[in-house]
């Protein structure tokens, strides 16, 4: 399992994500894109800052996607090549790889999918789909997507979002999120519970992100990478009134 997270933040913004996952039997890797977070600091002490932030007015966002689509096939060869970087890769399955990001990182996963066949299924948490959904689709590969309800609802603020699931053309589901924002998706509400602060814009509460997170991303992979079926996929539930499954 690969996360990605969303530009300029780091990886760590993920860990409530990447517990669950790992909790579920997944071997999660986590990726900080060199040059792409607030700091990335590399064995020796080399501590690499956001260039990337000063540039993306003139590059755009499209090419943050497909270059992290490079820097995530690259992180899959290291862990599943013939002299893997980790000591414990042999409990990786190579056939069952799955990818989920949030914002840039969920336009990223499409990008991985359709550059790398060896990732399965994917999850885009929020994320514009900048570097647009290929036209042939994933090659029959489900793919989740996860908003909020503001800004991912069918016919909304984000075009990308119909444009996309009209080219999707695998098992796929569209899940908004009431009263969430943009960060809904990571840490950022749970530890800002923590310390006593909420986004009036946002006001679902760090708990349920974070639960809300976990149960339909975990769920989808448990479904699409191990066959477990899940009938939280199926339609709303009682237990989940802010979750909304569109049907554009």
């Amino acid at each position: 399992m690969v996360l990605s997270p969303g530009f300029g933040t780091p990886r760590t913004t993920l860990t409530g994500l990447a517990e669950d996952l790992a909790g579920r039997g997944y071997v999660v890797a986590t990726v900080d894109h060199a040059y792409e977070s607030t700091g990335t600091t590399f064995p020796g002490g080399r501590l690499l800052t956001c260039a990337a932030c000063e540039q993306t007015a003139t590059t755009g966002m499209a090419a943050v996607a497909t270059g992290r689509a490079e820097d995530l096939s690259f992180v899959l060869n290291r862990l599943t090549g013939r002299h893997p970087a980790w000591r414990h890769a042999h409990m990786i399955d190579p056939h069952r790889i799955g990818m989920a990001g949030h914002s840039i990182g969920g336009n990223a996963t499409a990008s991985t999918m359709a550059a790398d066949h060896r990732v399965r299924a994917g999850v885009d948490m929020d994320g514009t789909f900048f570097d647009p959904v290929p036209a042939g689709g994933l090659d029959g590969r489900p793919f989740l997507m996860l908003g909020t309800a503001s800004d991912h609802h069918p016919g909304g603020e984000d075009e990308s979002w119909d444009e996309g699931w009209a080219q999707l053309d695998g098992w796929k589901r569209w899940l908004t999120v009431t009263d969430s924002g943009h960060f809904t998706f990571t840490d950022v509400p749970a530890l800002g519970g923590q310390l006593g602060i909420v986004d009036p814009e946002a006001p679902l509460s760090g708990e349920r992100s974070m639960r809300i997170t976990r149960d339909y991303v975990g769920a989808f992979f448990d479904l699409h990478l191990r066959g477990t079926p899940q009938p939280l996929l199926d339609g709303p539930t009682p237990d989940n009134p802010e979750v909304g499954f569109q049907q554009p």
